[in-house]
């Protein structure tokens, strides 16, 4: 794992001019950052959404204060451009999965389409926490590193956001299975 003592460093070159200090943080934080928008938006807004993110941040490095706050920060850019996101579009079919392989069987997409939908029905701390962890493959130490919430609270969030996906697709609540 990364220290995250380099952040700041990198932040500092980043404002700087250096370029691979920013390509440093890109590669660091875009799991994050694309882990944090599917909790809004469909796969392939979240893509390009990541991108969005990071220009902007490049734009408006010199108004952070504190270059030891870019993981929250980068992180409240994302969740803006995420909800702008979703208030500028109306979803065609509601959620929508894209396949990873052609080798998914429909029911396989039915049941990763319900499991979005009820993590993006969980509580903001607790869906972005497992976007991270599920879809992004982070890990506690890592979420925790990236985001500038404690260990304690990654951990926390996990569970209680496990539990609460569990409950959700038992009971065929929001996004659940009927079955």
């Amino acid at each position: 794992m990364e220290a995250i003592e380099a952040t700041p460093a990198l932040v500092e070159s980043a404002r700087r001019g250096h370029r691979g200090a920013m390509d440093a943080l890109y590669r660091r934080f875009a799991p994050v950052v694309h882990g944090v928008l599917l909790g809004y938006v469909q796969q392939a807004d979240a893509d390009d959404l990541t991108q969005d993110v990071f220009e902007t941040a490049v734009r408006r490095l010199g108004e952070l204060r504190e270059a030891a706050a870019f993981p929250g920060w980068i992180v409240s850019i994302a969740r803006r451009a995420a909800l702008d996101e979703k208030r500028r579009r109306v979803p065609l079919t509601g959620v929508s999965v894209e396949a990873e392989s052609d080798t998914a069987t429909h029911e396989e997409r039915l049941d990763a389409e319900r499991t979005l939908a009820a993590i993006r029905g969980l509580p903001e701390a607790y869906r972005e926490t497992l976007m991270l962890r599920l879809a992004e493959g982070l890990t506690g130490p890592e979420i925790s590193a990236r985001t500038g919430l404690t260990p304690g609270s990654v951990r926390v969030n996990l569970h209680r956001g496990m539990t609460l996906l569990r409950t959700a697709l038992a009971s065929g609540g929001p996004g659940g299975s009927t079955r």
